[in-house]
Protein backbone atom coordinates (compact mmCIF):
# COMPACT_ATOMS: atom_id res chain seq x y z
CA UNK A 1 0.00 0.00 0.00
CA UNK A 2 1.49 3.30 -0.94
CA UNK A 3 1.72 6.50 1.20
CA UNK A 4 -1.03 8.14 0.07
CA UNK A 5 -3.81 5.17 0.74
CA UNK A 6 -1.59 4.69 4.41
CA UNK A 7 -3.02 8.67 4.47
CA UNK A 8 -6.14 7.15 3.33
CA UNK A 9 -6.18 4.53 5.70
CA UNK A 10 -5.39 6.68 8.96
CA UNK A 11 -8.23 9.07 7.79
CA UNK A 12 -11.15 6.26 7.56
CA UNK A 13 -9.16 4.75 11.38
CA UNK A 14 -9.98 8.43 12.88
CA UNK A 15 -13.78 8.52 11.89
CA UNK A 16 -14.85 5.69 14.63
CA UNK A 17 -12.52 7.42 17.05
CA UNK A 18 -14.32 11.18 16.24
CA UNK A 19 -17.12 9.67 16.82
CA UNK A 20 -16.81 7.82 20.21
CA UNK A 21 -14.53 10.59 21.28
CA UNK A 22 -17.72 12.89 20.55
CA UNK A 23 -20.23 11.00 22.56
CA UNK A 24 -18.01 10.40 25.36
CA UNK A 25 -18.08 12.70 28.46
CA UNK A 26 -15.26 14.00 29.90
CA UNK A 27 -13.23 17.37 30.56
CA UNK A 28 -12.31 18.93 26.89
CA UNK A 29 -14.18 15.93 24.69
CA UNK A 30 -15.15 18.81 22.48
CA UNK A 31 -11.64 20.07 21.95
CA UNK A 32 -9.92 16.57 21.47
CA UNK A 33 -12.79 15.65 18.92
CA UNK A 34 -12.58 18.86 17.49
CA UNK A 35 -8.60 18.14 17.01
CA UNK A 36 -9.29 14.05 15.64
CA UNK A 37 -11.40 16.51 12.61
CA UNK A 38 -8.81 18.76 12.51
CA UNK A 39 -5.55 15.88 11.97
CA UNK A 40 -8.31 14.03 9.94
CA UNK A 41 -8.71 16.80 6.99
CA UNK A 42 -5.38 17.01 7.54
CA UNK A 43 -4.58 13.68 6.33
CA UNK A 44 -6.85 14.11 3.14
CA UNK A 45 -4.63 17.21 2.14
CA UNK A 46 -1.74 15.00 3.07
CA UNK A 47 -2.89 12.16 0.75
CA UNK A 48 -4.13 14.31 -2.15
CA UNK A 49 -0.51 16.05 -2.44
CA UNK A 50 1.41 12.67 -2.37
CA UNK A 51 -0.94 11.16 -4.60
CA UNK A 52 -0.48 13.79 -7.56
CA UNK A 53 2.68 14.51 -6.71
CA UNK A 54 4.72 11.27 -7.01
CA UNK A 55 1.39 9.93 -9.33
CA UNK A 56 0.31 7.82 -6.73
CA UNK A 57 -2.92 7.43 -8.54
CA UNK A 58 -5.15 4.15 -7.38
CA UNK A 59 -9.12 2.81 -7.83
CA UNK A 60 -8.28 2.55 -3.85
CA UNK A 61 -7.77 6.01 -3.33
CA UNK A 62 -10.51 7.24 -6.17
CA UNK A 63 -12.69 5.52 -4.15
CA UNK A 64 -12.01 5.23 -0.75
CA UNK A 65 -10.69 9.14 -0.65
CA UNK A 66 -14.35 10.62 -1.19
CA UNK A 67 -16.06 8.30 1.20
CA UNK A 68 -13.81 8.83 3.85
CA UNK A 69 -14.39 12.62 3.50
CA UNK A 70 -17.79 12.38 3.25
CA UNK A 71 -18.29 9.97 6.14
CA UNK A 72 -16.36 12.30 8.38
CA UNK A 73 -18.30 15.30 7.68
CA UNK A 74 -21.53 13.37 7.84
CA UNK A 75 -20.63 12.27 11.25
CA UNK A 76 -19.57 15.67 11.82
CA UNK A 77 -22.91 17.44 10.60
CA UNK A 78 -25.06 14.83 12.27
CA UNK A 79 -23.80 15.26 15.77
CA UNK A 80 -24.04 19.47 15.40
CA UNK A 81 -27.74 18.41 14.62
CA UNK A 82 -28.16 16.27 17.33
CA UNK A 83 -26.99 18.87 19.71
CA UNK A 84 -28.80 21.48 18.55
CA UNK A 85 -25.58 23.64 16.33
CA UNK A 86 -27.32 23.03 13.02
CA UNK A 87 -30.43 22.52 11.53
CA UNK A 88 -30.98 19.46 9.85
CA UNK A 89 -32.42 20.71 6.41
CA UNK A 90 -29.49 22.47 6.01
CA UNK A 91 -27.68 18.74 6.20
CA UNK A 92 -30.00 17.25 4.04
CA UNK A 93 -28.95 20.24 1.50
CA UNK A 94 -25.42 19.00 2.02
CA UNK A 95 -26.48 15.02 1.42
CA UNK A 96 -28.64 15.34 -1.91
CA UNK A 97 -25.75 17.40 -3.19
CA UNK A 98 -23.49 14.89 -2.68
CA UNK A 99 -25.73 11.94 -3.77
CA UNK A 100 -26.31 13.96 -6.37
CA UNK A 101 -23.05 14.24 -7.57
CA UNK A 102 -21.97 11.02 -6.65
CA UNK A 103 -24.91 10.05 -8.94
CA UNK A 104 -23.83 12.32 -11.89
CA UNK A 105 -19.87 10.82 -11.60
CA UNK A 106 -21.62 7.08 -12.10
CA UNK A 107 -23.34 8.01 -15.23
CA UNK A 108 -20.14 9.75 -16.46
CA UNK A 109 -18.24 6.59 -15.36
CA UNK A 110 -20.26 4.05 -17.00
CA UNK A 111 -19.70 6.64 -20.33
CA UNK A 112 -16.09 6.69 -19.89
CA UNK A 113 -16.14 9.78 -18.54
CA UNK A 114 -14.15 11.33 -15.49
CA UNK A 115 -15.92 14.45 -13.88
CA UNK A 116 -13.38 16.05 -12.05
CA UNK A 117 -13.71 18.22 -8.76
CA UNK A 118 -14.29 21.81 -9.47
CA UNK A 119 -12.64 24.80 -8.10
CA UNK A 120 -16.13 25.77 -5.87
CA UNK A 121 -16.17 22.14 -4.97
CA UNK A 122 -12.42 22.63 -3.32
CA UNK A 123 -14.30 25.98 -1.98
CA UNK A 124 -17.04 24.00 -0.61
CA UNK A 125 -14.84 21.43 0.90
CA UNK A 126 -12.59 24.31 2.57
CA UNK A 127 -15.16 26.19 3.84
CA UNK A 128 -17.84 22.90 5.58
CA UNK A 129 -14.35 21.88 6.92
CA UNK A 130 -13.56 25.36 8.25
CA UNK A 131 -16.95 26.11 9.56
CA UNK A 132 -17.02 22.32 11.04
CA UNK A 133 -14.31 23.39 12.84
CA UNK A 134 -15.11 26.46 14.13
CA UNK A 135 -18.82 24.96 15.19
CA UNK A 136 -16.86 22.92 18.08
CA UNK A 137 -16.38 26.43 19.61
CA UNK A 138 -18.12 28.34 21.47
CA UNK A 139 -19.91 30.68 18.84
CA UNK A 140 -22.20 33.62 19.41
CA UNK A 141 -25.58 32.91 17.73
CA UNK A 142 -24.93 35.20 14.91
CA UNK A 143 -21.72 33.24 13.90
CA UNK A 144 -23.08 30.08 14.07
CA UNK A 145 -25.43 31.48 11.01
CA UNK A 146 -22.72 32.55 9.38
CA UNK A 147 -21.68 29.27 8.94
CA UNK A 148 -24.58 27.97 7.99
CA UNK A 149 -25.01 30.41 5.06
CA UNK A 150 -21.69 29.64 3.85
CA UNK A 151 -22.14 25.95 4.50
CA UNK A 152 -25.38 26.14 2.22
CA UNK A 153 -24.71 28.71 -0.56
CA UNK A 154 -21.29 26.74 -0.90
CA UNK A 155 -22.88 23.58 -0.93
CA UNK A 156 -25.59 24.77 -3.52
CA UNK A 157 -23.01 26.33 -6.18
CA UNK A 158 -20.79 23.75 -6.32
CA UNK A 159 -23.37 21.54 -6.62
CA UNK A 160 -24.72 23.78 -9.75
CA UNK A 161 -21.50 24.18 -11.26
CA UNK A 162 -21.27 20.27 -11.44
CA UNK A 163 -24.43 19.99 -13.33
CA UNK A 164 -24.16 23.11 -15.61
CA UNK A 165 -20.65 21.57 -16.71
CA UNK A 166 -21.28 18.50 -17.13
CA UNK A 167 -25.07 18.53 -18.44
CA UNK A 168 -24.53 16.41 -21.27
CA UNK A 169 -23.56 13.81 -19.18
CA UNK A 170 -27.21 13.49 -17.59
CA UNK A 171 -29.12 14.18 -20.77
CA UNK A 172 -32.34 11.62 -20.68
CA UNK A 173 -31.54 8.58 -23.71
CA UNK A 174 -34.97 8.58 -25.09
Amino acid sequence: MNLANKLTMLRVLMIPVFVVILYLEFTYSIYVAMTVFILATLTDLADGYVARKKNLITDFGKFMDPLADKVLTFAALLWFIEVGLIPAWLVLIVVLREFMVTGMRLVASSKGRVVAAGVSGKIKTLVGNLCIIAMFLPLLDWMLIVCWVLIGVTTVVSGVEYFVKNKDIMKMDM
